[in-house]
């Protein structure tokens, strides 16, 4: 199992803390949000990490060099980051679109069992990681489902028929792979292409398609951070973290004063 971590923007509405470093490196309880990440995967045996660079990139490549070792996570860098939303990220990673792998918002931080749940859940080609809540605002990824199936996701469907939101976490088989990059590709042919999200592509996937069905993640820990109330957020949530596991160790350490 491979994830892609698209992590090129720097993080405008969080200034200044973006001002000299993009967003995915800010600290939040003891380490980065990258790296909560990179260590939820690998509690699940997801250990082939390709993350996508843009802003600031070599300060993304220089920490995940020093905490996981040199190489040992693939960085692609999209020199499209100023001037394009992220469906040019996922253009860049084509080519890691093969096999089963995961999809991950740079800014999504979560608890293993998310990525657990995602992982044995359902076979599908496309499967979102979906939560639900009593009322959502206008920033959030919205959805339209059938049952479990996606018919529709938009940050602006129609409140009265929306059934969840995404957390901005995709698993794809080989088929849903094949299926994202050929549509993606299609889609970088016209104009409008830089000014897409790839969720825009899920959605048009769902509409000419039965490959996008979701997986609940009600009940667990995750989080975007977007904002500076995100990041107080993210820090009570991690602090009631269960801390006895091998990966978050050094955050351990720096939580509760013992290094």
């Amino acid at each position: 199992m491979k994830a892609i971590i698209l992590s090129a923007g720097q993080g405008s509405r969080l200034l200044p803390l973006t001002a000299e470093r993009p967003k995915c490196t800010l600290r939040i309880e003891g380490k980065t949000l990258i790296e909560w990440q990179i260590d939820a995967l690998r509690e699940n045996a997801v250990d082939e990490i390709v993350v996508v660079t843009g802003y600031k990139a070599d300060k993304v490549h220089d920490l995940l060099d020093n905490r996981y070792g040199k190489g040992a996570v693939d960085v692609v860098f999209n020199p499209f980051f100023e001037v394009a939303d992220n469906l040019a990220s996922c253009w860049m990673v084509r080519e890691h679109f093969a096999g089963d792998f995961l999809l991950i918002n740079g800014d999504t931080l979560f608890e293993p069992s998310v990525a657990q749940r995602l992982l044995s859940g359902g076979q599908h080609p496309i499967t979102l990681a979906r939560d639900h809540k009593p009322h959502y605002d206008e920033d959030d990824m919205k959805l339209i489902l059938d049952d479990e199936r996606l018919l529709s996701i938009g940050k602006k469907l129609p409140l009265e028929q929306v059934d969840g939101e995404s957390i901005g976490m995709i698993r794809f088989d080989s088929e849903g792979a094949r299926i994202f990059r050929a549509t993606i590709e299609r889609c970088m042919q016209e104009p409008v292409a830089l000014e897409r999200w790839y969720l825009s592509v899920i959605d048009q996937i769902a509409n000419e398609t039965r490959a996008v069905w979701t997986a609940s993640v009600e009940g667990l820990d995750w989080a975007e951070v977007d904002y500076p109330l995100d990041l107080k957020h993210a820090e009570s949530m991690i602090a009631a973290w269960n801390w006895g596991t091998e990966y978050w160790g050094d955050a351990k350490a720096i939580h509760t004063g013992t290094r």
